[in-house]
């Protein structure tokens, strides 16, 4: 007996979804419809995918095996037809890349900036919260994420988190009025601070330095947001706990300054992407590049486009 790809892919919809009539909806069929398509792939293989519990529909244990096997199926599926739409017949190569909304907006522009070089290819530049670009990745809607955050990858989700850059953390602000050199920590107190919100992870390392050295500072702002924080470093007179390249442009001009690179603290930037039989050739020679030139230290011209891609 043959496995109906059919019955399958509607079992897949609505285990990925735990709501029949939601699914029936979205796929355009009559809820007894669907729950017969279900039913027919039980009779075939023997076993009974789902439980019903109140409205929602439970998998059992033999349908979570059946699960993660459509998973593979589909997941290839969809990556051939993005090959073939989006490589193979099309001239233009298309990369879509997702950014968490809170990002750096230079480090977003110095990742992007060689395919904005190239005629060849078509970029499509996403942001969100980093559970939604996920699942957008999981479905191959985009190549791949960057984050400053690394994902882990578990049973249901084959998440690849490659470090593509990695920058010490500093405290900027604009000039002092004073020639003496900033000494971290005794000065922390001179003037109010800007901070990354509770949650970053950069914020977490820096409070347990300052507990280790045992000094305080004022808060002038909270901020989870990078280009906020960047707005807020050039027109207040506050200092802020930032990487280099969120104010990148501000340092080169002189309209602010590093008073000092923080002792043992980075922020580590991550490209995400999902295992695929098909690799993106330009995901790959992305993912190749130095850290400096990821960070806009260096020039696109160091980018080494894949075969096939040209300028």
């Amino acid at each position: 007996m043959r496995l109906n790809y059919h019955h399958l892919y509607y079992f897949w919809a609505v285990a990925k979804d735990g709501n029949l009539t939601r699914t029936a909806a979205q796929l355009h069929v009559s809820q007894s419809a669907l729950s017969s398509q279900i039913k027919a792939l039980e009779e075939d293989i023997g076993q009974v995918l789902f439980l019903r519990e109140g409205r929602r529909l439970q998998l059992t244990e033999a349908g979570r095996v059946a699960l993660t096997y459509a998973e593979t199926i589909f997941t290839t599926g969809n990556e051939l037809f993005a090959l073939m739409k989006d490589g193979a017949v099309r001239k233009r190569q298309a990369i879509r890349i997702g950014a968490v909304a809170t990002l750096s907006r230079n480090f977003q522009e110095n990742f992007v900036r060689p395919l904005l070089e190239m005629d060849a290819i078509e970029m499509v530049l996403q942001s969100g919260t980093l559970a939604d670009l996920l699942a957008r990745l999981s479905i191959h809607s985009l190549d791949l994420v960057l984050s400053n955050r690394r994902v882990h990858r578990d049973a249901q989700n084959p998440w690849q988190s490659h470090r593509i850059a990695r920058q010490p953390v500093s405290l900027v602000g604009k000039p002092r009025r004073t020639r003496k050199a900033f000494e971290f920590p005794r000065d922390l107190g001179s003037q109010a601070i800007l901070l990354p919100s509770l949650e970053s992870e950069i914020r977490a390392g820096f409070d347990l330095l300052c507990e280790q050295y045992r000094t305080t500072y004022r808060i002038l702002a909270e901020v989870d947001d990078m280009a906020m924080l960047r707005l807020l470093a050039r027109d207040t007179d506050a200092m802020a706990l930032v990487p280099t390249v969120v104010v990148q442009d501000e340092l080169r001009s002189g309209v602010l300054v590093e008073y000092c690179v923080v002792p043992q603290l980075f922020e580590d930037f991550y490209a995400i992407t999902v295992k695929r039989h098909f690799q993106s050739p330009i995901v790959r020679s992305l993912l190749k590049r130095r850290d400096g030139d990821v960070l806009g230290e260096g020039t696109s011209a160091q980018w080494i486009a894949p075969d096939g891609v040209s300028g």
